[in-house]
């Protein structure tokens, strides 16, 4: 087909564009007018629309809070869901994590893989259409959001004021097509702190975690203690029966304990290295008695360290459609008199968030931890099989890749494919690649791009025509 010969002329264009959204830091910041959610998201937005005004699509800027851009008209519209806001870029980075620098064809910041890499590819894949004036029965139009990772007010404002698509597809997850998608919720487990003396050693703070759904890569504790080498013995006795990456260090007349582990994405904890965890079984290592700060670094150890499905938490929950729950420890914060551990959690899709809410209450009844839910649930989604949205989609990628034994999948992460009815997610991850969304040194390579570029120019012709 002559679009998807256009794409390959496309490169430097598509490599360029990429570098250019992911050098904008579009975190979540103090909301500022006309920008719901900071300056940097808003700043995506306007160049990605900019960037889509340019080639020649309409576009529209819904107050800062989502934008679209449009291609061809029709009575149905197939739509694409992307978002150009990312998590915090987190330690331990080896390129600038917003300087878009390439090395061995792989282009290297946060949100070359999610999501600004594959908004990009959407992008051009429309672009191609578009220059080949192919014959479609249907409007395609490309929605930009600005705040997927932290709450969904985009899309929520979107779809206030806007109709939504027939159909859609979201560039946000794995291939072939996730015709299922896990609960979610998030939620914080508090204990107050009324004792907190321990003979010989006092534990004054512990932080870590940037984001509830990020499997941590950082956690200290501040201790005071008059016996030093007492720690530093049990910190090589420690490191003898483990890996983790627990150092000290001396400052301002206390001891600095700092856990470093490896980031992922909180819907699959289990591919991290959770260094609240790491903290934790550490500093049970070393305090023994029964004030209430040791008492919940107990029970996190039972029932929480290295259990990514919460099997001794009280929701260890399964399903044949889409399998354990995933369970994830995002950030802990203890100071004065209050702990808090905030839970990242995905559950299957024929459980519901009072089946996890009930079962973890029961099981911390009588130790003085209280859960205290959050507002923002998002439903688990299943699309048959045999939809048509699934089985056109399912024979693009088949066509394009040769991959002819891969099947729906149903997975934890949470996609924009929720936003709207008759929608599911596409890529960009293909079967047996690297997952590095929300990791430091997060990358697309370039023959991703251009490939997954193809995948969808075909896809929207297929769904459009």
């Amino acid at each position: 087909m002559d679009f998807i010969e256009l794409v390959e002329g496309y490169k430097d264009d598509i490599v360029k564009s990429t570098q250019e959204l992911v050098s904008i830091k579009s975190v979540e910041g103090e909301p500022k007018l006309g920008m719901p959610f900071g300056e940097g998201p808003y700043q995506a937005l306007k160049h990605v629309l900019d960037t889509a005004n340019k080639m020649g699509f309409k576009t529209k800027n819904l107050d800062g809070y989502a934008g679209h851009a449009d291609l061809g008209e029709g009575d149905e519209t197939v739509g694409i869901l992307v978002h150009v806001d990312v998590v915090p870029e987190g330690d331990g980075w080896t390129y600038p994590p917003y300087g878009g620098e390439i090395h061995d064809g792989k282009i290297f910041a946060r949100g070359t893989l999610d999501d600004k890499g594959p908004a990009i590819a959407s992008l051009y894949a429309m672009k191609a259409l578009k220059d080949a004036n192919v014959s479609l029965n249907k409007k395609i139009r490309i929605i930009f959001g600005t705040n997927e990772e932290t709450g969904w007010g985009c899309m929520k404002y979107y779809f206030k004021h806007e109709k939504a698509p027939e159909m859609a597809f979201t560039p946000d997850a794995d291939f072939p097509v996730i015709h299922g998608e896990k609960g979610i919720i998030a939620f914080d487990l508090v204990k107050k702190i009324k004792n907190d003396s321990c003979e010989g050693i006092s534990i004054k703070s512990i932080n870590g975690g940037n984001a509830v759904n990020m499997v941590p890569d950082y956690c200290e504790a501040v201790i005071e203690t008059k016996n030093l080498d007492n720690i530093e013995t049990k910190l090589e006795e420690f490191k003898k029966k483990t890996d983790y990456n627990i150092s000290i260090e001396k400052k301002d007349g206390t001891i600095v304990v700092k856990s470093k582990g490896v980031s992922a994405h909180g819907s699959t904890p289990e591919k991290g290295e959770n260094a609240i965890t790491y903290l934790m079984l550490f500093l049970e290592e070393i305090v023994d008695c029964n004030c209430d700060i040791c008492d919940f670094i107990k029970i996190y150890n039972e029932k929480i360290a290295l259990k990514h499905h919460g099997e001794s938490i009280g929701c260890g929950l399964e399903d044949e459609v889409s399998g354990k729950l995933n369970f994830n420890p995002g950030v802990i914060k203890v100071e004065d008199d209050e702990i808090k551990l905030s839970i990242n959690v995905r559950y299957p899709i024929k459980s519901s968030a009072k089946d996890v809410y009930n079962g973890i209450r029961e099981e911390l009844e009588g130790t003085g931890i209280k859960l205290l839910e959050d507002e923002g649930e998002m439903k688990p989604i299943y699309v048959p099989k045999n939809d048509p949205l699934v089985e056109k989609l399912m024979k693009v990628y088949r066509e394009e890749t040769g991959d002819l034994d891969s099947e729906p999948i149903t997975i934890g992460g949470g996609t924009y494919a929720r936003a709207m009815d008759n929608a599911v997610a596409f890529g960009p991850v293909f079967p047996g690649q690297k997952e590095v969304a929300h990791q430091k040194d997060e990358y697309i390579s370039i023959e991703h791009l251009m490939k997954m570029t193809k995948i969808y120019a075909k896809a929207l012709y297929e769904l459009a025509k």
